[in-house]
C-alpha cells in the first residue's frame, strides 16, 4: 500500500518551516519534505520522510509516484526575485521547468487516485508591473487581473506558472481522443512581501523589511536599498501559512477563481524603520536606494485587493502592522539572537 502523504517542496525555506510546523499538528497528515538542502534538525521529526533532492530531477519525482499517494502538493521551491536577476536562465529552469515537473507529477497522481490532487502554489506581488510611480500612486489597490506586466524574471516565472496551473486544471490535453477525468485542483495565492522571525531573509526584493529587523537585533548596521517613502503590502509569516491552509481546506465549489491576492498591512520603509528603532534604539539604519532594485519595487502595487479571498474562503489576517511587530516579530527575533544556536 502506498502511503497517503502531503508533499512540500522548498521545505527548508521561510514558508516551509511554518507550514511543516502547522501540518505536523494535524491528524492524519504525513509529510514528505523535499529541498536541495538538508532539512533543519528540528523539523525532521515532523516529517514522514525528508528528501535532499532537486525538483528538476525527473527520476526522483518518478519514484515518488510509485512510493506515495500524494494528496496535496505545496510547491514552495523557487529562486527569489533578486537572485533570479543575477542568473535569469537558471531561475527560469528552476521556477518554470521545476513547476512543470511538479504539475506532471500531480497529473500522474490524479490518474492513479481517480481524483484531483490539490496543488497549492505561492505566487507573488512580483507578477505585477506598473509603469511609473505616478500610475502606482493613482491606481491604489490592484486586483488579480490588473497590471500584469512583470519586469523581473521571477515575476514572469510566477505569472507564467499561474497560467500553467490554469491549463493543467481546466484544459490539459484538450485535443486528446480520450478526455482525462481527473486533472489537478490548482489553487494559487499571490503573496505580498513576507516577514518571518524564524528564518533569515533569502534574497527577495521586499526583504528590506525583515533585513532591517534582523540587523537591528544583532547590533549590525543596515543600509536600506529603497527610499524611505517606498510603500508595499506586507504580511507576517503566520498569516501566510494561515492563508495557504484556509485555501487548501476551502470546498472547490466556493472558489470563483484560481489565483487569489492576500495581504495585511502596507507600511512605508520609513514606518518600518521607526518601529524597529522603537525596540532597538541603538540600531544604525540608513537609506541608500539601489537604482535597479528601487525600480523593481516601484513597479509593484502600493496595495492589493484581496476581497475575492475574503468573500470566497473567509480570508482575514490575524496580524495588523502593530501586532505583527510587537507580538510576533520583535519578541521572536530578540529571542533568536539570545540563543547562539538559532542565530548561527
Amino acid at each position: 500500500m502506498r502511503k497517503e502523504v502531503v508533499l512540500i517542496t522548498g521545505a527548508n525555506g521561510e514558508m516551509g518551516h511554518g507550514l511543516i510546523s502547522h501540518l505536523a499538528k494535524m491528524e492524519n497528515k504525513r509529510i514528505v519534505a523535499l529541498d536541495v538542502q538538508p532539512l533543519d534538525q528540528e523539523l525532521r521529526a515532523c516529517c514522514e520522510r525528508y528528501i535532499v533532492g532537486d525538483i528538476l530531477d525527473g527520476m526522483l519525482l518518478g519514484r515518488m509516484v510509485v512510493e506515495y499517494e500524494i494528496q496535496t502538493i505545496y510547491h514552495l521551491a523557487s529562486i527569489l526575485s533578486t537572485k533570479a536577476e543575477y542568473n535569469p536562465e537558471t531561475a527560469h529552469r528552476i521556477n518554470v521547468e521545476g513547476t512543470l515537473n511538479l504539475l506532471r507529477l500531480a497529473v500522474e497522481q490524479s490518474e492513479w487516485q481517480g481524483r484531483p490532487v490539490k496543488f497549492l502554489y505561492p505566487s507573488s506581488i512580483a507578477a505585477y508591473g506598473i509603469p511609473n510611480l505616478e500610475t502606482k500612486n493613482k491606481v491604489g489597490k490592484v486586483k488579480e487581473n490588473e497590471w500584469l506586466y512583470p519586469t523581473t524574471m521571477y515575476g514572469c516565472n510566477k505569472l507564467y506558472c499561474e497560467h500553467l496551473g490554469r491549463y493543467y486544471s481546466t484544459h490539459y490535453r484538450q485535443l486528446a481522443v480520450e478526455q482525462r477525468k481527473s486533472t489537478i485542483d490548482f489553487r494559487c495565492i499571490r503573496f505580498p512581501g513576507l516577514i518571518s522571525a524564524d528564518t533569515l531573509p533569502t534574497g527577495g526584493t521586499s526583504d528590506y523589511a525583515p533585513e532591517m529587523l534582523h540587523h537591528a537585533a544583532q547590533g549590525l548596521p543596515y543600509v536600506c536599498f529603497v527610499r524611505p517613502d517606498t510603500q508595499l503590502p506586507f504580511m507576517a509569516m503566520p498569516d501566510a501559512i494561515k492563508s495557504l491552509l484556509l485555501l487548501e481546506q476551502a470546498p472547490r465549489e466556493n472558489l470563483s477563481q484560481l489565483v487569489y491576492n492576500v495581504t495585511s498591512f502596507c507600511p512605508t520603509a520609513q514606518k518600518i524603520h521607526e518601529i524597529v528603532k522603537q525596540s532597538f534604539p541603538a540600531a544604525e539604519i540608513t537609506f541608500s536606494p539601489h537604482k535597479s532594485r528601487q525600480a523593481i519595487v516601484d513597479s509593484w502595487p502600493v496595495d492589493i485587493d484581496d476581497s475575492a479571498a475574503r468573500n470566497d474562503w473567509n480570508w482575514n489576517p490575524d496580524y495588523s502592522l502593530e501586532k505583527a511587530f510587537t507580538e510576533y516579530l520583535i519578541p521572536a527575533v530578540q529571542k533568536r539572537y539570545r540563543d547562539p544556536e538559532k542565530a548561527s
